[in-house]
């Protein structure tokens, strides 16, 4: 492996896009991606279990398997059990700071009384990766959020073994998950989407996946909600001169062992420290196991050690960049920090490694790739609440708004709106009369028997929905 500090403003537009127009791969696996949501869509079970032998290459009997959770916590190694547990009460500790309070406010001297109200989704899916490999870490990070939140059922899709990871069921016993199903990969994802024979269709998908599972997410919204589409991991380190370097390339080489698709980053003001970065990755890679995805990792046009003129040149790479996790290992952390908008979830200081965030510090680990954090962030309560407002207005306060509304909706062109008001605010006369239609429970001169005129009087579909 040949890795050198790269200068940024010597960056040719090439070399800077590979930076930031980061891809997962989703656009190429979209078309099989579909194919197999139609497999799923019209055979159920039996294109689950097909696919299984296809693609995991595992005969699957029984989908759910839900009662094998608990005799799975019970058989796992005491100290792996012990640490599931610690994880899962730190993030369900930090995540039930993030409840809302339902909330109502008085405005106008009391004549108008707003407020918004919070209620969970009543049944979600969660997806954990797994296969070759355990990943419990993602099943408490889907699971508890959802629990904390209130949803009513929660279910665990996670590719088959022979038979599932134990260490998963046993995360998915104790994070409190309704359904456990084995299934992995884009059908995972049809099946909670559109429902089986064993296994029922959910109102929102969360979790991180392959490209497949991101493929067939991006395909399936819009029949069902998401939370968004994750790609490879990445991180990005803002170090200065008073980091320590054999802790950057850590950092680094942690992330970079997820898959060799993943983007990982260094970015530093002072040229001796990019170096010894750069020298601390070579003394460290070779005696990571996972070395060979590493290297390839690191050998990728979006990954390096990038040198700045200044820490405000590295803080808009930074912006720009938008990662997924960003460590800031320098003095003035809390500086920097708050010139940071962009980014998923972010390490302050040298003994904040970005694997804390992963496993146990309570965060979650379930977080925006590819520059989604300009948009929105992680996975978190919110993701599995929904808001009602609600209002109340009393007489003087709609007198209060009686012109308003009447001008606004005249402007619109929509006369029933403005008549809802003036029956209500109106002159004496026209009130009397409204009531008295409505004790008459509709209006006296209209023939019952009569066909009433249900011409659309050229109201669009967008101004009816108002």
């Amino acid at each position: 492996m040949t890795l050198t500090t790269r200068e940024l403003s010597e960056l040719t537009p090439d070399e800077r896009a590979a930076f930031f127009d980061r891809d997962a791969g989703v656009a190429d696996a979209r078309a099989g991606a579909r194919d197999i949501l139609d497999r799923v869509r019209n055979e159920g079970d039996v294109a689950l279990r097909e696919l299984a032998r296809e693609h995991d290459d595992v005969e699957v009997g029984t989908i759910n398997v839900t009662d094998t959770a608990e005799r799975a916590y019970d058989d796992i190694d005491e100290a792996v059990r012990t640490s599931l547990e610690t994880a899962a009460a730190n993030i369900r500790a930090f995540h039930q700071e993030q409840i809302p309070d339902d909330w109502r406010h008085t405005y106008d001297e009391d004549h108008r009384e707003l407020g918004r109200r919070f209620r969970p989704l009543d049944r979600v899916g969660v997806y954990a990766p797994g296969g070759t490999a355990a990943y419990p870490s993602s099943v408490l990070m889907g699971v508890i959020p959802a629990i904390v939140a209130g949803v009513e059922h929660v279910a665990l899709a996670t590719p088959p073994g022979d038979p599932v990871h134990p260490v998963t069921r046993a995360a998915a016993h104790i994070a409190g998950a309704d359904r456990i199903y084995a299934v992995g990969g884009a059908q995972a994802v049809g099946a909670l989407t559109y429902g089986t024979e064993s296994i029922d269709a959910v109102q929102k998908i969360v979790g991180p996946g392959n490209r497949w599972v991101t493929a067939a997410k991006a395909e399936v919204r819009g029949d069902v909600d998401i939370d968004f589409l994750a790609g490879p991991s990445e991180v990005l380190v803002i170090a200065d001169e008073t980091a320590t370097p054999q802790y950057v390339a850590a950092d680094l080489l942690a992330q970079a062992e997820h898959d060799p698709n993943a983007s990982v980053v260094a970015v530093t003001d002072d040229q001796k420290t990019g170096e010894a970065i750069v020298k601390a990755i070579e003394t460290q890679v070779n005696a990571r196991e996972r070395s060979d995805v590493i290297i390839e990792a690191l050998e990728q046009a979006a990954s390096g050690v990038i040198v700045t003129r200044s820490m405000s040149e590295a803080i808009v790479f930074a912006e720009e960049y938008a990662a997924e996790h960003l460590s800031i290992q320098a003095a003035d952390d809390e500086a920097i920090l708050d010139r940071i908008k962009n980014a998923g979830s972010v390490f302050l200081g040298s003994h904040t490694p970005v694997a804390a965030g992963d496993y146990a510090s309570g965060t979650n680990h379930v977080l925006p790739t590819s520059g989604g954090a300009r948009q929105h962030g992680g996975l978190s309560v919110d993701t599995f609440l929904r808001s009602t407002t609600v209002q109340r207005i009393d007489e003087i306060g709609l007198n209060r708004l009686d012109k308003t509304i009447q001008t606004l909706a005249t402007a619109e062109g929509l006369e029933a709106h403005a008549e809802s008001i003036q029956v209500r605010t109106g002159p004496a006369d026209v009130k009397a009369e409204s009531e008295s239609t409505n004790e008459r429970g509709g209006d006296a001169d209209t023939d019952d028997n009569e066909p009433k005129d249900t011409t659309d009087h050229g109201v669009t579909t967008t101004e009816s929905s108002e």
